[in-house]
């Protein structure tokens, strides 16, 4: 069977952004609904949302925010996943009316520790970059080549800093389920540029298909 890094393509501001991404091969449409130069209220979210077709994952990225707020934007949104990247418990976690991505992030250290009380409360984790004061966005990448060995009962996403010019290497370094782009292909905040994120999914499928051939 052929390895297949999933393309998620994340702070997404404009329906033509969204078409642009699932021509390109993105795999999940990503919005934003935490305060971030990319945050989209429902009503947005929803139009941006109407330009992508079922098979493509519609996910929300909420930071702390109340249950009744996330359950609304899965509702309107048809939400087919949520991601939490604030510090929302596994309870909060397993009470969620979608497929739950967790995100963590990674600094100079990373205890895998810390992911184990999430097992069985999330579909999925998600690895981003620390930075103080930032819960994610932070247009950095994290030290791919030292992290432990991540737990083998959820899929695993990459994101910060990630690019056409390195994606490659996170995804020989770590094998990933999917990674997770933003501003490496943006313009400017919130606007994707066609060239970068067409480059960015043509070289996620050429690392792929270097690791089938190793």
């Amino acid at each position: 069977m052929s390895r297949r890094t999933r393309i998620k393509i994340c702070g997404i501001t404009r329906a033509e952004d969204a078409a642009l991404a699932v021509a390109a091969g993105a795999d999940a449409i990503g919005v934003v609904f935490a305060p971030s130069p990319r945050q989209v209220d429902v009503l947005r979210a929803a139009e941006i949302f109407s330009a992508v077709p079922p098979a493509v994952e519609r996910v929300g990225v909420f930071v702390n925010a109340p249950a009744e707020e996330v359950a609304r934007a899965v509702t309107l949104c048809g939400l087919s996943a949520v991601q939490f990247s604030g510090d929302e418990s596994p309870e909060n976690c397993a009470v969620a009316p979608a497929s739950v991505v967790k995100a963590f992030r990674v600094g100079t250290e990373f205890d895998t520790a810390q992911l184990e009380p999430y097992r069985g409360h999330v579909d999925a984790l998600l690895l981003d970059t620390y930075v103080a004061g930032q819960a994610g966005g932070t247009s950095q990448t994290f030290s791919w080549h030292t992290i432990g060995e991540l737990p083998g009962w959820a899929p695993f996403y990459v994101a910060g800093g990630l690019n056409a010019g390195n994606v490659g290497e996170c995804i020989a370094a770590l094998h990933p389920f999917a990674v997770d782009v933003s501003s490496g292909v943006e313009s400017s905040p919130g606007v994707k540029d066609p060239e970068k994120v067409r480059a960015l999914c043509a070289a996620v499928r050429a690392a792929d298909r270097k690791e089938e051939s190793r």
